[in-house]
């Protein structure tokens, strides 16, 4: 199974505050959102993390990085941006994207949400950046973990939704 997530932010004190996620600390956030994943991905899944992955220095990146299941691909989010490629595959990362990919041929996955002219583009924008915001329209799906109980979300419940609406 493939499933997506974004802005983890593990090790990130501040995003606790500035999000207002229901953790009294880093340890309880990391220790959550660890168990969130895992519940949900198996070690043969693929997951496609969408952005603001972890801050801290590498040891301590890789040791979280260690302890969640998949085959795990990131797309680069902007606090990602500070280290290199080699960087992220040094943790672990079996692949690291700088900007967005296509996904079935019809699923345009990055971090930041991409303008979509509804009229123009086939494609749904599955993206994070924003957390509990939302964009208007229906050819955006936000998978930052404030919308989904801080978990991973199945790419084929993502499609089911957009299949309904043809």
């Amino acid at each position: 199974m493939i499933y997506l997530i974004s802005d983890t932010h593990f090790n990130q004190k501040r995003i606790i505050d500035y999000e207002n996620r229901p953790f009294n600390s880093v340890e309880e956030m990391n220790k959550q959102l660890i168990y969130n994943w895992n519940n949900t991905v198996s070690k043969e899944d693929t997951i496609y993390h969408l952005g603001d992955f972890a801050s801290s220095n590498k040891s301590e990146v890789k040791n979280i990085f260690d302890q969640l299941n998949g085959y795990k691909v990131l797309i680069k989010g902007n606090h990602d941006r500070c280290n290199s490629n080699i960087w992220w595959h040094d943790i672990g990362f079996e692949d690291v994207i700088d900007g967005g990919i296509i996904l079935d041929s019809f699923y345009l996955l990055t971090h930041e949400p991409m303008y979509m002219n509804i009229n123009m583009t086939p494609y749904v924008n599955i993206h994070g950046h924003i957390h509990s915001n939302k964009m208007e329209g229906n050819q955006y799906f936000n998978v930052s973990v404030e919308h989904h109980n801080y978990t991973p979300v199945a790419f084929d419940k993502i499609k089911a939704m957009y299949k309904s609406d043809e």
